[in-house]
Formats: structure tokens, C-alpha cells, sequence
């Protein structure tokens, strides 16, 4: 599924955005400014972001610029007929495409899918479900299994989403607080000894050998990725 978010000041808007896209079965993340849009970004993995151009706090050309300086996720500008000036702006500075107001439900969906299609073709971004494989290790997210060259692992929810989230961030360094925010989505108070506790039995599970682990590995005094693992 992918993850689609909404950035802009006026509420109808979004609202009527969050109908279309759900009807077509993509989750989305709701903003109303530019740093609020950011912040999501930050916490999340969006695949595409439409966003308004005039809003309050930080307009979207500004936090386009921002955005692009670390990610390349689709945006599509969100415009009134007057802002041809920005338009073009924005299309200049990183924009990937432009819906002028007041838009068509079609043409939304049909420059969204567009966007989508390019950037996942690209290998721009991957989309977080179905099957993932790593080594021997393969993740399948339909049936919430996992199979360990072939033979099936038995993992709890908590293991389960923790190897799921470094496998579909494959050499990614996730900080037991990051991976505590995700995986529990709570404060992370006590993240770290939780977190380790829950990798080590992952690591009995997954491991030829837990003391010197091939996928599950740690980077000491910032957290915890999973590799490809070595040929042997």
C-alpha cells in the first residue's frame, strides 16, 4: 500500500483529497502546513506528497526546497490559476507535476498513479508490502510469515514488525528509539534494553550463529541494520 501525504491549509481540501485516495486504497498522512509536512516525512515512509503552495508558517515552495535536499518522493503542487508564477517555480526547483484548483477526482488519481508508476520504475522507492528477501531470510507481509531458507520462523508480532522494518530498509541504521517510536508507536521510554532484548531473540532465531550474526547486525552507539548477510 502506498502512503500518500496530503499537505494543505484548507480542510475541505484534504478531506476531499483523503476520500479519493482511499477509495483507491492508499493510506495517507494529513498536513496543514509546511512544517507539519516535514515532520511527517521525517517519521514516515511517504511515497507521493500533493501539496499547496500558499499556506501559513512555511508555504510549499519553501518546504519543497527543504524536502528535496533529502528526499526524492514524488510532489505534486497543489495550485490556484493565479500562481502560474510559482507554478513554474516550483516545477523548476523539484516539483514533479502540478494540479491546478479547483481539480477533477479523475485527474487526481489518474497524475498520483502517474508519479507512482515513474518513481517505483525508477527504483526510486519500494513499496511496503508483498514479499521481501534478504539472503535466506524471506518476509512475505500478506501472510505475516517468514521462512528461514525455506523453513518456516515462528516470531512474535513485536519480532515480526521490528524484521520488517529493517528488511524494507535494507544497510539503514534504525536507533533502538527509532525502531521503539515504530514498532510500538509509543514514547520511547526504556526503548533500548526493550529493543535489544527483542533483536537478541530474533538473532536465536534467525542466526547460524547469534554471537557472530550474519543479517541482524549491530553498530555500536547507534543502533541496530540487517545486510545481506555473507556467502558461505
Amino acid at each position: 500500500m502506498y502512503n500518500v501525504l496530503i499537505c494543505d491549509d484548507e480542510k475541505d481540501i484534504v478531506s476531499a483529497l483523503k476520500i479519493y485516495l482511499s477509495s483507491e486504497n492508499y493510506n495517507t498522512y494529513e498536513a496543514y502546513t509546511g512544517r507539519q509536512a516535514i515532520e511527517i516525512i521525517k517519521n514516515n515512509d511517504i511515497h507521493l506528497i500533493l501539496l499547496d503552495i500558499m499556506m501559513p508558517e512555511m508555504d510549499g515552495i519553501t518546504a519543497m526546497v527543504k524536502i528535496r535536499e533529502e528526499y526524492n518522493i514524488p510532489i505534486i503542487l497543489l495550485t490556484a490559476k493565479s500562481e502560474d508564477t510559482d507554478k513554474v517555480l516550483g516545477l523548476n526547483i523539484g516539483a514533479d507535476d502540478y494540479i491546478t484548483k479547483p481539480f477533477n477526482p479523475m485527474e487526481v488519481l489518474a497524475r498520483v498513479k502517474s508519479q507512482l508508476r515513474r518513481y517505483m520504475h525508477l527504483g526510486g522507492g519500494k513499496v511496503k508490502t508483498g514479499r521481501i528477501t534478504i539472503g535466506g531470510i524471506e518476509l512475505d507481509d500478506k501472510s505475516k510469515t517468514v521462512t528461514l531458507d525455506g523453513e518456516p520462523v515462528s516470531l512474535t508480532p513485536k519480532e515480526y514488525e521490528i524484521l520488517k522494518l529493517l528488511m524494507e530498509h535494507p544497510g539503514q541504521v534504525f536507533s533502538p528509539r527509532d525502531i521503539y517510536k515504530r514498532v510500538w508507536q509509543e514514547a520511547p521510554y526504556g526503548s533500548e534494553s526493550t529493543v535489544a532484548v527483542h533483536i537478541r531473540h530474533l538473532r536465536e532465531k534467525l542466526e547460524i550463529n547469534p554471537a557472530e550474526p550474519r543479517y541482524l547486525k549491530v553498530v555500536w552507539g547507534q543502533g541496530y541494520k540487517i545486510e545481506q548477510g555473507e556467502e558461505v
